[in-house]
Formats: C-alpha cells, sequence, structure tokens
C-alpha cells in the first residue's frame, strides 16, 4: 500500500509513528515509567510552557500600549482570561503592526546608536584629562579610565 499523499510525501510513516508514540504511552498512570513518558512529559511541558509565556508577552504588551484607553485595555485582558486561546488569536490579528510607541521607541534606539557612535575615543581622552585638571578624578582614575577608553 502506497499510502496517501499530502503535499507529495505519504502520510503513513507519520500515522505510524503517531500509532507508536500513543501505544507507548498506554502506561500512562501506572506505575510503569517508559521511555515516551517521559517523551510525552516533555512534549506536555513545551507547550505549557510557551503557553504561559504567549500570556505574558501579550499582557506586556496591552500594558505597555499608549495608544489603547484603559477600558480597552481591560478588555482586552477580560477576553484573554475568558477566552485564553481565542483571545490571543483575536489580540494578535487585531494589533496593528506599527503603533506610535514602537515608532518612538525605534526613533530614540536611533538617536542612542548615533549619539554613542559620535563619541571618539579622542573626545573622551579629552574630557577626562579636563576632568583630572578640574580634580573631579584622582590621577589612578584618570589611567584606569584612559585605558578602558583605549580598549574599548
Amino acid at each position: 500500500m502506497a499510502g496517501v499523499l499530502v503535499r507529495g510525501r505519504t502520510v503513513v510513516p507519520l500515522l505510524s509513528l503517531l500509532a507508536l508514540a500513543v501505544a507507548g504511552c498506554a502506561q500512562v498512570g501506572t506505575s510503569n515509567l517508559t521511555f515516551w513518558d517521559v517523551v510525552w512529559a516533555m512534549v506536555v511541558f513545551f507547550f505549557w510552557f510557551t503557553f504561559i509565556w504567549i500570556f505574558i508577552a501579550l499582557f506586556a504588551d496591552i500594558f505597555r500600549r499608549d495608544d489603547l484607553s484603559g477600558w480597552a485595555k481591560a478588555g482586552w485582558i477580560l477576553l484573554l482570561v475568558i477566552l485564553p486561546f481565542i483571545g490571543a488569536l483575536i489580540y494578535i490579528i487585531a494589533r496593528p503592526k506599527v503603533t506610535a510607541q514602537d515608532v518612538r521607541l525605534m526613533t530614540e534606539s536611533e538617536a542612542a546608536a548615533t549619539a554613542a557612535a559620535s563619541v571618539s575615543t579622542a573626545d573622551e581622552l579629552a574630557k577626562l584629562q579636563q576632568l583630572r585638571a578640574a580634580g573631579a578624578i584622582s590621577e589612578p582614575e584618570y589611567e584606569a579610565l584612559k585605558q578602558r577608553a583605549l580598549a574599548g
């Protein structure tokens, strides 16, 4: 028997692997612990961990958004608590790809990267010499900071 083709692949080997996994888990709940019990426990743990992580990320995103009112945030949280899977899917689909807050964060990060890139080692050394001359830092502190500026 060639099996049923789905997208050019035979489904029979996949179904036989699934049947083997299910048969191996037939001992679940007894005092015997099999390899498949451990595998199944790892799969369940992975999906449970992923489920929790998705909801933490969604809650953080809802509370972080500036474009939603307090009532809208409460409505989304209520929907996620009452209908977790459907609520998460609706929120992910309905959320705009780019919010005003995302644009602001991208602009701030670009400005910070530009400012950090514009400071040269010579500028840092000149500032350190000014601080040393003003007495704000001691000679050992100056040498330590100078070495760090030259290394970085």
